[in-house]
């Protein structure tokens, strides 16, 4: 995806209830923000819709993180992909075949691969079975996407510097658990978070911030603010 404008660089997530309130939302900001998620919770419950709806506002992540045998990806990136996503994710932890497949059947949509989600912990890793330290699996995730012909990938802030270093300059980083230091910091189910700003000089590209804005009493206020803290 080409990023034409500082507004290309913020994602907005339209984790809302239904159609009507993405569309509510996503109209009042679009001054300042040129990127809307479309993830899980509107998609399955307003479907293919919302996503044509949503792209006559600005252009559309569709962040459904696709995971599963190759058929079975490519199939659904085809079904996924179209002219009206700009964006779409799959786990990076597919394997080479499958990710191949994805990228094979993508079209114009640039697949991007979720490294390790910004809820996981390096406690939550061990958890798993996963001994690798938390910062070298995303790096190596991102290099294992890269190979396979994805356009770049999903991680924290924490992670974007090195996989910047490992990936070089023309693989897209976008990063989640974004949480500016004036807003609302309290608590949530995301554990690895920093700042717009910050994400932006660790090297992301785009960054995807929700709460934020969404909770805001003014949200076209509160995305320039995010806003001219990228461009700064």
């Amino acid at each position: 995806m080409m990023i034409n404008e500082t507004r290309d660089r913020l994602i907005l997530a339209l984790d809302v209830p239904d159609a009507d309130a993405a569309l509510a939302l996503a109209r009042s900001v679009r001054a300042s923000v040129g990127v809307f998620k479309v993830g899980l919770e509107l998609f399955v419950r307003c479907g293919p819709p919302v996503v044509e709806k949503v792209a006559a506002v600005g252009k559309v992540f569709l962040d459904l993180k696709l995971h599963d045998i190759p058929a079975t990806m490519k199939g659904a990136v085809a079904s996924a992909a179209s002219e009206k996503v700009a964006l779409l994710t799959v786990h990076a932890s597919n394997s080479a075949e499958a990710l191949r497949e994805a990228v094979s059947a993508a079209g114009p949509t640039a697949v991007v691969g979720v490294t390790v989600l910004t809820s996981l912990s390096q406690e939550d890793l061990s958890d798993m079975g996963i001994g690798m330290p938390l910062e070298r699996l995303a790096v190596s995730r991102a290099l294992h996407c890269k190979a396979c012909g994805c356009a770049g990938v999903v991680c924290s802030v924490h992670e974007a510097e090195k996989i910047r270093e490992a990936c070089g300059k023309d693989f897209l980083i976008i990063t989640p658990g974004i949480r500016p230091a004036w807003g609302d910091a309290a608590a949530d189910d995301q554990k690895r978070v920093d700042t717009p700003g910050e994400a932006i000089r660790r090297g992301a590209d785009m960054i995807v911030v929700g709460r934020a804005i969404r909770k805001s009493p003014d949200p076209a206020g509160a995305a320039a603010r995010i806003l001219e803290e990228i461009g700064g």
